[in-house]
Parts: structure tokens; C-alpha cells; sequence
């Protein structure tokens, strides 16, 4: 049977008394968002007469440009007005009566060929802003004057959808946006309120806004219209980033560096970044990048704008080629927005490197503050390292800051060539440390965990690099070749632990004055401690170790002779917990019994 359908054509209807409830509740995730909206859309008014000035297709403003946000608490409205482009009756029944068809882009079209850059500074480039006011309010008033004399036009539309356009009064050109705010929507007839919505969001838009109190007048402007990325860096004093990273960070303290960030084509982005002054190692990893489109603040904490490793940075990037309305799935997958995340990886580096190279005492004296930051970044991009590796410096045993080709050099020098010797705590390890540096050694110090990754990470950066903790093995302490089991050694120390350690004991010539030194496997110390990291109340792995007793020592050799009689097995048990001191930390019964032994020692002595 031959079927009855016919094709058709036509266009999805959406009824107002069904649309309306949606953009009530749910057109925007904040509804403080609205007055950003009303704000932008007064903002590109002044910008489009701005622009056909600039083109002799209108006359000049005879007042100052401006936005001003008043609230009437008695009448219970919220007025937004500026004295920009306006609106003639066709323009108001094409652009507020039709929802989502933005009149910026018509603009923009109409004019980009009569004048480079034509849109410019134009921030709506969808038509929903406008509708986000009846989130808050119940009636919507627009009292508006078009720049060509057209008759003044009144639009009034309830929350039901239903408008009437009449005819009104206004002498100059301009718009007033009137809302009749609901119940809800009576937090928003707060001054302080408002004045807390704009510093957020409107603190940088490009034409003044005034939030006038009561009969008081406008005073000054709430925002800065010309903010410091808008600006060339040449033009930017030392004083003006302070100045604007006090007042966008409330951060009393002195950021560390600065970058002034200018991407032309194909990105098309500007910004300011900060590292702060950091006084914990791990402190403020969630930064505060703010995003801003068109001078327009967007969002903050942006992962998705930059690597997580960078987001201990504090500062802004206003990227006009991305939506106002962005959503965190989008800004995952753009292409631009990996550029953008590429491009500041390179500046960031770049920046690193140049002050390492403008003034090598000044970074010297800031990189505990930046290290931690560094070696993250390091070990979470290998391309980051490899523009930043000239800046990334070692701390060394002396106390010394070393770039890795420096301490490459000395090792060589050294005789250790491509061999990095490293202590994880500079003053447990100390007797080492000098008894290396006695033998022309130098020593590298990582005292946090995330140093050793870095370490173990440059060896798969570097082909044939080794990095070797100065507790893992005697090799270089050894002033004769190999060692040798001691079968009087190892009776002395039968049935002696210590917790954590699977001991064997061996005998041989040391250059320390150490009577012994404790070892053990260099993966089995690193992961116990970062197992201590991440568990501190979990008993500790067990560790092979071997206690090395030094047989150029004499307290060695008199113990090997039985010259303690029967105090052996305790002197013993003593150079054990001793040998302890250096490898980690004791736990309190080992802590109270080494300094029981030592009091009993003590009254022995003659």
C-alpha cells in the first residue's frame, strides 16, 4: 500500500508562555549574571556610536560616554541607561521582540569594510543577554532614542511574553533598561549588592559606569576602562602592576615576576600574569587566572585556559575570540584555547629564563619560593622543560645554586661525569656530605619529595644521566676497593633490629670518620617515603639495609677484637641506632632507648 505522508518543510515554533518559565530559572547558572548582560548591552551602544563617529555617520557626543546602574528601592526598579547608538521602532521590534537575533553582529557586518577592526570591542555577539532580566524582574521596561532623531519608542513586556511599543519622551539619544524586579529578585535593589556584581564582572568594560546611592551623585566611575593588558607594556610602570595586582588579588604581598602577555594572529589574546609570593611550598596551587572577553570578566580558575602545573599563577587573559557565554565543555575541546595554553607555556619559560639571565642573583635569592613550581612543571611537561631547562636550577650541599649544566660540569671535573650525587636531608646526612666533599665530591640537595621525581625524571630527559643518593650505597666513600663479610661482624650484630630494616653487615674502609654508615636500596627508600607521604600513620615498608662498619674506625676495630668484653653487644646495638641518625627519623621507643644507653654510657666513663 502506497504511503499517504508527504514531505514537509518548516520551522520550529517556541510559544513565549513556555519559553519565558525556561529563561526564568534556567538561562543562566548565576543569576547576578543578568546585570553583567544589561551592562554589556548598554557598553556596545556607546561602542557603535563610538564607531560611526569615527566613520562621520553620526555627530559627536556632546556628553561624556557612560553607563549608570540605579536602583529606585521605593518603586522597586533597577534602572541601566547609557547615552549610546539607541533605538528606533523598527529597531526595537527587530532586536528585542525577536529573541537571540543579535544586533552586534548586524553592526559589525554593515560596518567591517568602511573601518579596520570594526568589531572591536563589540561584546554581544548572541541575542539572549537581553532576556536573562527576566530572571530577576517581573515587567521589563526599554525607553530608548535613536541617534538618528527617530521618535523616542517605549517597549514594556511581562514575564508572560506579552509587549506593547508606544510612543514616550526622552531628549537624548540613549536607552534606559527598566526592571520591575520580582520578590526574588529584591536582593538586587542593594546598592552594595550591585556594587559587588560589577567589581566582579564589570570592573574593566571599556565605557565609565556609575552606580549612583540614593540622591547622591554619579561620583567616580566603578571600573577602569583602560586596564593595564589594554595597554602596551612599554607604557606600564613597575608601580602599575603592583598597583592592579593589589587591587585584582587583594594580596598585600609583592608578586615575585611579571608577564605582559600580546598575541597577535592568528590568537588574538592579551593579558597580565603574576607569580605570587608563595610562603608554603604547596600554597595557592589553584592560582586565580581570570577570564575576561572583551574587558568582560568571563570566569575564574580556568583549567581548561592553562596547564594545571601553571595554576599557581595569578592573573588575566581576555581572549575576544571566545564566546561570552563559554562553557567549560567548550573550552576542553577548542583548538584556540590549546593555542592559547601553548603559548603561555613558551612565555612562562622564556620569562624564566630571562630573568636568570638579566639578574642571576636576584632569581637565585627568589627560587625556593618558585622551585616547587618548576620541578612540577618540569616533570609534567617535557616541553616546558625543554625551553625552561636553562632556568632550573639545584641547590647545592654548600648551599650554592647550580643549572644542571653547571652541576654536569663539576661532576665531570670531579671525575663522575654524568653522575649526580644528591642527600634528601642536608642535616641528617651531614657526615656523608663532608665525608664526600673530603674527597672532592660535590653534593646536590633534595629535601622534598617532588625533587627526588624531578631527579628521577631528568634521568629519562637526559640519555645516560644517573642520579645516586649518597645513603644508598659507600661506593664513593670506600678507600680500598670491595668490602667483606665479617663472620665476628655479623655475631656481634645477631639479633639486633630496627624497625623497618632487614640488616646485613659488612666491613670496609671508609674515608669518614664514622665508625659505620647504614645503606639501603635507593627504589626501596623512595617508595617508603612516599608511602610515609601519603600514609604517615602506616608502619614503614620493610627496607633492605646494609650496615657498612668502617674498618679504618678504631672504635671498629675494638669492637671486631672484643676489646668491650661484655658491653659488645650493646656498643653494637648503640652504633646501630647511631648509624639510624643519619637514614631516617627514630620513632620514640628507638628514641628513648638510645638515650637511655647513652645516660648508662655516660656513667661508665672513668
Amino acid at each position: 500500500m502506497e504511503s499517504e505522508i508527504k514531505n514537509k518543510t518548516g520551522g520550529i515554533s517556541v510559544e513565549t508562555e513556555h519559553i519565558f518559565p525556561i529563561i526564568k530559572k534556567w538561562l543562566y547558572s548565576e543569576r547576578e549574571i543578568f546585570l553583567r548582560e544589561l551592562v554589556s548591552n548598554a557598553v556596545d551602544a556607546v561602542t557603535k556610536h563610538r564607531r560611526l563617529v569615527s566613520l562621520a555617520a553620526a555627530e559627536e557626543s556632546a556628553a561624556p560616554y557612560a553607563v549608570t546602574v540605579r536602583v529606585d528601592a521605593e518603586a522597586g526598579t533597577l534602572t541601566v541607561s547609557d547615552n549610546g547608538i539607541g533605538m528606533t521602532e523598527e529597531e526595537v521590534e527587530r532586536y528585542i521582540c525577536r529573541m537571540a537575533l543579535s544586533g552586534a553582529l548586524e553592526f559589525i557586518e554593515k560596518y567591517e569594510g568602511e573601518s579596520e577592526g570594526a568589531g572591536d570591542g563589540i561584546i554581544g555577539h548572541f541575542g539572549l543577554g537581553f532576556y536573562s532580566a527576566f530572571m530577576v524582574a517581573d515587567t521589563v521596561e526599554v525607553v530608548t532614542r535613536s541617534y538618528t532623531g527617530a521618535p523616542a519608542v517605549r517597549w514594556v513586556c511581562r514575564e508572560a511574553g506579552d509587549y506593547e511599543i508606544t510612543p514616550t519622551e526622552r531628549e537624548e539619544r540613549g536607552t534606559d533598561v527598566i526592571l520591575h524586579l520580582s520578590e526574588d529578585g529584591a536582593e538586587y535593589l542593594k546598592t552594595a549588592r550591585l556594587a559587588e556584581i560589577l567589581a566582579r564582572y564589570c570592573a574593566f568594560m571599556p565605557v565609565p559606569i556609575y552606580l549612583p546611592s540614593g540622591d547622591a551623585e554619579a561620583g567616580d566611575p566603578v571600573n577602569d576602562t583602560a586596564p593595564l593588558w589594554q595597554r602596551p607594556a612599554a607604557e606600564c610602570t613597575e608601580d602599575d602592576y603592583r598597583a592592579f595586582y593589589h587591587r585584582v588579588f587583594a594580596d598585600a604581598r609583592e608578586p615575585l615576576f611579571h608577564m605582559h602577555l600580546a598575541a597577535d594572529y592568528p590568537l588574538n589574546f592579551k593579558g597580565v600574569l603574576f607569580f605570587p609570593k608563595l610562603s608554603r611550598g604547596y600554597e595557592s596551587l589553584e592560582g586565580q587566572i581570570k577570564l575576561y572577553y572583551n574587558q568582560v570578566f568571563v570566569a575564574d580558575n580556568i583549567r581548561e585556559v592553562i596547564p594545571e602545573y601553571l595554576l599557581m599563577l595569578r592573573g588575566v587573559i581576555d581572549c575576544p575570540e571566545l564566546p561570552l557565554n563559554v562553557s567549560r565543555s567548550y573550552l576542553q575541546d577548542s583548538a584556540y584555547v590549546k593555542k592559547v595554553a601553548t603559548y603561555i607555556v613558551k612565555k612562562v619559560a622564556d620569562k624564566l629564563t630571562s630573568l636568570l639571565t638579566a639578574d642571576r642573583a636576584a632569581y637565585e635569592a627568589m627560587w625556593s619560593e618558585i622551585s616547587t613550581f618548576v620541578a612540577y612543571a618540569a616533570i609534567s611537561d617535557k616541553k616546558f622543560y625543554d625551553r625552561a631547562a636553562p632556568a632550573l636550577l639545584l641547590t647545592m650541599a654548600d648551599g650554592s645554586r647550580k643549572t644542571l649544566e653547571e652541576a654536569l660540569a663539576m661532576a665531570e671535573a670531579e671525575g663522575h661525569a654524568n653522575v649526580l650525587y644528591y642527600a634528601t636531608d642536608r642535616d641528617r646526612q651531614a657526615p656523608l656530605i663532608d665525608a664526600l666533599a673530603a674527597r672532592g665530591l660535590s653534593v646536590a640537595v633534595a629535601p622534598e619529595m617532588i625533587d627526588v621525581r624531578l631527579l628521577e625524571v631528568l634521568k629519562t630527559y637526559r640519555d645516560g644521566l644517573k642520579c645516586r643518593r649518597i645513603d644508598a650505597s659507600t661506593e664513593r666513600l670506600r678507600t680500598e676497593e670491595g668490602s667483606e663479610d665479617n663472620a665476628r661482624a655479623a655475631a656481634l650484630f645477631e639479633g639486633i633490629t630496627a624497625e623497618g630494616l632487614t640488616l646485613r653487615v659488612t666491613c670496609e674502609h671508609l674515608g669518614t670518620a664514622a665508625p659505620a654508615v647504614l645503606t639501603a636500596d635507593e627504589e626501596a627508600l623512595r617508595m617508603r617515603e612516599m608511602m610515609r607521604m601519603l600514609a604517615p600513620e602506616a608502619p614503614p615498608a620493610p627496607v633492605d639495609a646494609t650496615l657498612a662498619l668502617n674498618l679504618d674506625s678504631p672504635l671498629t676495630a675494638r669492637l671486631l677484637s672484643g676489646g668491650y668484653g661484655e658491653e659488645e653487644g650493646a656498643v653494637a646495638r648503640h652504633l646501630l641506632s647511631l648509624s639510624l641518625l643519619q637514614h631516617r627519623p627514630l620513632g620514640a621507643e628507638e628514641m628513648t632507648a638510645l638515650l637511655k644507653e647513652s645516660y648508662r654510657f655516660l656513667t661508665l666513663l672513668p
